[in-house]
C-alpha cells in the first residue's frame, strides 16, 4: 500500500509482494529480518500479517536502526519489533536470547541500503565524494582506506578478482600500489578508470566491482553469509520459510549452493558414537521455481533494483 511510509527519503524494499508470497503470514507469524535496513521489508510483513504479529529485526548499522525506528514509531508499529544492531553471523544466539526461537520466518536482503550509498561520508559510492570507509558498522576496525593503502599488489588483485570478479584485476591492483595513498572515493575512483581502457566497460563504471570487492571484505559479507544460512534453517519453525534477497552472482551462488544442497534428503547420524544408526532428514524444499526477479515494473519504478534475486525455501514439516 502505496504511502508516505515507502516515500522516497527511505529505501525502497525489493520483491515484497514476491516475498510476502512465499513467506508464511498470518495473525500471529513471526519474521527475523537479518537486514533490516530502513524497515521496508518488516513494514510490509506487519501491514500483511496483522497486530498480533512479531518481528526480530536486526542490523549492524547503527544508524539504520535509529532511522528504521522513526518510522516505524511514526505509524504506531514500534511495539511489535524487537530491534538488536548486531552482525547476523550471531543470529541464533540473538533469536534464542529475544525469545524468537523457533520462528516462522526469516529473511536476509544482502544489499546496501540507499541511504550508505546516498550518503557521501559512508563512502560506498564512486559516484560521491567521501572517505574510503565503506563500513556498515562503524564500530569495526577495517575501512576500505586501511586495505587500498595497506595489502600488497598480490593481495589486492586476489581480493579483487575472487570478491569483485574483477577481469582486469591485476592492472588495477598495480595502479592502486602506484599511486596510493588515497583517502576518498574519488580518488580512488580516478585511478582505477586511468588502468582500465575505456573500452573495456561499456555499462559498467569501471570502479563498479573493485567497490563491490572493498565494501565486502571491509564489512566480511561472504563468510557471514555462510554462517547465517545453516543458523537459519535451524531456526524455523516445521514449514518455516527462509527469503533470500542478493544481488550480484558471489552471493546469488552461495545461496544457490545451500539450498540446493539441504534440498536433497540426506541420511544423518543418531548417535555420533553410532554410525551405522541412521536416519533420515527431509530436504529443504525449494519455492518459487528457484529464483525469482524483479518484474519490468519493479525495474522501471526502482532500477536499484535490477540486479536482485530472490530465493526460498520451506522446511519440512
Amino acid at each position: 500500500m502505496p504511502d508516505a511510509a515507502f516515500g522516497s527519503q527511505y529505501h525502497i524494499p525489493v520483491l515484497l509482494p514476491e516475498m510476502l508470497e512465499l513467506m508464511q503470514v498470518h495473525p500471529e507469524a513471526t519474521l527475523i529480518d537479518c537486514t533490516a535496513g530502513d524497515g521496508g521489508h518488516v513494514l510490509g510483513f506487519l501491514r500483511a500479517a496483522g497486530p498480533q504479529s512479531r518481528v526480530l529485526a536486526l542490523d549492524r548499522d547503527a544508524e539504520a536502526i535509529r532511522r528504521a525506528r522513526r518510522r516505524l514509531e511514526a505509524l504506531a508499529l514500534d511495539h511489535q519489533i524487537t530491534w538488536v544492531q548486531t552482525e547476523f553471523a550471531a543470529l541464533q544466539q540473538v533469536a534464542q536470547e529475544r525469545g524468537f526461537a523457533p520462528v516462522d520466518n526469516v529473511l536476509a536482503d544482502l544489499g546496501f541500503s540507499s541511504h550508505q550509498v546516498d550518503t557521501a561520508e559512508r563512502g560506498f559510492s564512486f559516484r560521491l565524494n567521501g572517505p574510503l570507509d565503506m563500513r556498515m558498522d562503524r564500530g569495526r576496525c577495517l575501512t576500505a582506506a586501511d586495505v587500498v593503502n595497506g595489502w600488497t599488489e598480490e593481495e589486492l588483485a586476489a581480493l579483487l578478482l575472487n570478491q569483485g570478479e574483477e577481469p582486469h584485476a591485476r592492472r588495477i591492483a598495480r595502479a592502486l600500489v602506484q599511486h596510493r595513498p588515497f583517502a576518498h572515493t574519488r580518488q580512488l575512483a580516478r585511478a582505477i578508470e586511468t588502468a582500465v581502457p575505456p573500452r573495456a566497460y561499456r555499462r559498467l563504471h569501471p570502479a563498479t566491482r573493485t567497490f563491490q570487492a572493498l565494501r565486502m571484505v571491509v564489512n566480511d559479507e561472504l563468510r557471514q553469509l555462510t554462517a547465517v544460512l545453516p543458523q537459519a534453517v535451524e531456526l524455523l519453525t516445521p514449514g518455516g520459510r527462509l527469503c533470500v534477497i542478493s544481488f550480484h552472482s558471489l552471493e546469488d551462488g552461495a545461496v544457490k549452493r545451500f539450498l540446493r544442497a539441504r534440498s536433497r534428503r540426506v541420511a544423518v547420524n543418531k548417535y555420533r558414537s553410532a554410525p551405522p544408526r541412521t536416519r533420515s532428514v527431509p530436504a529443504l524444499a525449494i519455492l518459487g521455481g528457484g529464483v525469482i526477479r524483479p518484474s519490468r515494473a519493479e525495474q522501471a519504478a526502482n532500477p536499484r533494483s535490477r540486479s536482485a534475486r530472490l530465493r526460498a525455501a520451506r522446511k519440512p514439516t
